[in-house]
């Protein structure tokens, strides 16, 4: 962890730019100006080099996947060290023939890859077919916090952020931030209550892992409509609204629904021993009577 107490965090909210090359550009411009604006830790949405291939089922697809330590991995490695920043990328990774994952990345400033993270929860529902493209991670040892120099990064992905054991279990292990690259938006045909309802439920489950965890969370959405590649449907609206919040859920920086967007704020990363002084779940926690919690369900 590191000694310092304040660091300078950003979220980057944007909309696929036509094709995977454009985008990178797009986004190493976005890099560049919130290192300017004086960001350490600079955070991307969920598949931010691609448009947001899932919602239909199609092999050729597969062809956007990359390496481990391809393409992107090496634009951000070297935008991290000319920058002596820390970003949290994302890919389509190509693990070998047949296995794939939806990877976040975790560039530090001259040491390159420090870690990755394996998305855990893969959905699959109309628009969100991602158990098609993606294996659930097996990420060693589960769900744990990747050490970097400006501290420890909780790194989930999109789904896994309705999930209160997966921050928790961060938490747990150290994580002074939680972090969500994510890609979620409305369905056109939904009434403007119903988008309303989904919007709220998500910044709401994650304003709760940061109460419940006393951690400050940063969550970034990307934004645009991406047409339904088969004309099926109207497409996805993703709905931004990125956010970052502090270690009580407060509102830091929110993004609003159709606009690209660079968030800042100050987070205090030693002010999670402080919160937990007075609000101490940690202590109360009563770990003999949750074993249930290991069961699918409970007859």
């Amino acid at each position: 962890m590191t000694s310092k107490n304040t660091i300078k965090v950003a979220a980057i909210q944007q909309a696929f730019h036509g094709s995977k090359a454009a985008t990178l550009e797009h986004t190493a411009n976005q890099i560049r100006q919130a290192a300017e604006q004086g960001a350490e830790l600079i955070t991307l949405q969920e598949l931010h080099a691609t448009e947001y291939f899932c919602q239909v089922e199609d092999a050729k697809y597969f062809d956007l996947a990359e390496p481990l330590e391809g393409e992107t991995c090496q634009l951000m490695k070297a935008l991290a060290a000319e920058l002596n920043i820390v970003i949290v990328a994302s890919i389509f990774e190509k693990r070998g023939h047949g296995v794939y994952h939806n990877t976040a990345l975790v560039l530090d400033k001259q040491q390159g890859l420090a870690g990755f993270f394996r998305k855990m929860h893969i959905p699959d529902d109309p628009g969100f077919y991602e158990k098609y493209y993606f294996i659930p991670g097996d990420n060693e040892p589960g769900f744990s916090p990747i050490e970097t120099s400006i501290g420890k990064l909780g790194v989930l992905v999109c789904w896994d952020q309705w999930y209160p054991e997966a921050a928790r279990l961060m938490a747990l292990k150290g994580a002074d931030v939680l972090i969500y690259p994510t890609a979620i938006g409305w369905d056109k045909d939904d009434t403007n209550d119903e988008q309303a309802r989904q919007l709220d439920a998500w910044q709401t489950v994650q304003r709760g892992h940061s109460i419940a965890n006393n951690l400050p969370v940063i969550s970034i959405n990307r934004v645009g409509l991406e047409d339904d590649p088969s004309g099926q449907t109207a497409g996805i609206d993703f709905w931004g609204n990125s956010f970052i919040t502090g270690h009580q859920g407060e509102w830091l920086a929110k993004a609003n629904s159709d606009e690209e967007t660079i968030l800042i704020a100050e987070l205090d990363l030693n002010k999670s021993d402080k919160v937990r002084r007075i609000w101490p779940y940690f202590r109360d926690r009563r770990i003999d009577a949750y074993d249930n919690l290991l069961k699918r369900w409970i007859d």
